[in-house]
């Protein structure tokens, strides 16, 4: 679907999903594959934030913004006029940058590794938004046009 490599572990968890969740067409676009992965993520690093004392409530904002992500691309995959979606899919944008400040500030609990990981499929899905929200806005179509996979660059 992309002219980019899947991230490491990501065709794996694909491939355990239920064919009908697979199957919507919202599963075409890549920023919204790659949000309902990292929030299973989030919720194993939720499960270790928690258990520190000082990092319960980074936690909670962390997977509340991680699981914003692909949330608001699904609401705004269902409305009719690129406007509309774009008031949406630039809310899940907001949150991948909100998401990717929780990461950041998780590092010492989560390590290194983990957190760049995180961080560079945060960074795809908001290059893929950035492409995406302005030609939505500029759409005043009701009518969606085949979904394109993520910019270059």
């Amino acid at each position: 679907m992309s002219n980019f490599a899947d991230p490491p572990g990501f065709s794996e968890w694909e491939a355990s999903l239920p064919a009908s969740f697979r199957a919507d067409p919202i599963w075409r676009t890549p920023a919204y594959r790659f949000g309902v992965w990292l929030a299973d993520l989030a919720r194993k690093d939720f499960d270790r934030l928690r258990a520190e004392r000082g990092y319960r409530n980074t936690a909670e904002q962390l997977l509340r913004a991680v699981e914003a992500i692909s949330s608001n691309l699904a609401e705004g995959y269902g409305r009719s006029t690129g406007p509309e979606r774009a008031r949406y899919y630039d809310y899940a944008q907001a949150t991948g940058r909100e998401s990717r400040d929780w990461y950041f500030k998780a590092r010492e609990v989560l390590g290194t590794d983990v957190v760049e990981q995180r961080l560079a499929v945060l960074e795809r899905i908001i290059r893929i938004l950035s492409a995406i929200v302005p030609r939505e806005r500029r759409s005043g179509s009701r009518y969606r046009s085949k979904p394109r996979d993520e910019p270059m660059g």
